[in-house]
């Protein structure tokens, strides 16, 4: 049976894009509007903050050491230790209405992301693939917020949230040329009281979403049917990633943005960093960015 506990009560105004550092042992993850990053050691339970200059929307690790970020001004290289942001690319140049969100990279090391509507209602932004030699793509027109990045074990198939649209969809994937392709609706969540937001998919195929305003994370067979879900004492998960030493700790981030008048008191956890275990689900190696 699922267990969730607290692990930090980060409070985070928009926690995200937990992503798990096999070598470390650790948990990284952002508060994309504080903004920083944020280190957790569950072998010892201490945190660790690196305040930055800007937005970010998520970040990657790098197969030769150090930190690939979506920031606000786009793909760049982050040292920690300045802050300093050597930028490789900025897909949307001069854009006050957008920003990189959430993203993560496929098994040749090329660093998916798409961008959101700051207002989160327009379909402005786009879905980027950022290739090991520096190169940005646009993959994909039309999104308001960009969500949901996951790959199969096959790496036959790409996953692709736009939460705004109510909507996560699967494509065909090349995972030799980085080409996506048929795109068809996987989830609809319209009829569904959550949206998927951040995402992952675990040994088995299956797709492990945080559905914000609903209190819970959905885990969804290959065919987009729900098959399990895990309560939450918040009502709003932003994203969800396997950890720990043998892949089976499902880590969660959440946010206090979307906190109504009057809910904060009911839910002081809000905006912290949950573990779920005892799920029987175990994740796969988040590859690392090869440029």
């Amino acid at each position: 049976m699922a267990e969730v506990r607290c692990v930090h009560e980060a409070a985070n105004i928009l926690g995200e894009g937990p992503i798990w550092n096999e070598v470390e042992q650790t948990l990284w993850w952002c508060d994309n509007l504080a903004p920083k990053i944020q280190r957790y050691d569950p072998a010892s339970g201490a945190v660790a903050e690196w305040v930055l200059s800007e937005e970010v929307g998520s970040m990657v690790f790098r197969e030769g050491g150090g930190i690939v970020a979506a920031m606000k001004s786009g793909f760049a290289h982050l040292d920690l230790e300045t802050g300093a942001l050597d930028t490789i690319a900025d897909p949307e140049p001069g854009s006050t209405a957008t920003r990189l969100n959430d993203g993560k990279c496929d098994r040749r090391g090329r660093y998916w992301c798409g961008s959101m509507d700051a207002e989160l209602k327009a379909p402005i932004a786009a879905l980027y693939r950022l290739d090991p030699d520096g190169s940005c793509h646009r993959m994909r027109d039309g999104v308001i917020v960009s969500n949901g990045i996951a790959f199969s074990p096959d790496d036959r198939t790409m996953y692709f949230s736009d939460s705004r649209a109510d909507k996560v969809f699967a494509f065909d994937f090349d995972i030799e040329s980085g080409r996506i392709s048929n795109e068809r609706v996987f989830i609809d969540t319209a009829p569904m009281a959550g949206r998927v937001d951040g995402a992952t998919v675990d040994a088995e195929g299956c797709y492990w979403g945080a559905l914000i305003h609903d209190w819970s994370i959905g885990r969804f067979d290959p065919t987009g049917r729900l098959v399990d879900t895990v309560r939450l004492p918040v009502r709003h998960p932003t994203m969800c990633t396997f950890g720990g030493p043998n892949l089976d700790v499902l880590y969660v981030t959440t946010t206090r943005k979307f906190l109504e008048l009057g809910e904060a008191e009911g839910q002081p956890l809000a905006g912290a960093l949950f573990e779920i275990t005892g799920t029987g689900a175990k994740g796969l190696p988040e590859p690392r960015f090869a440029g």
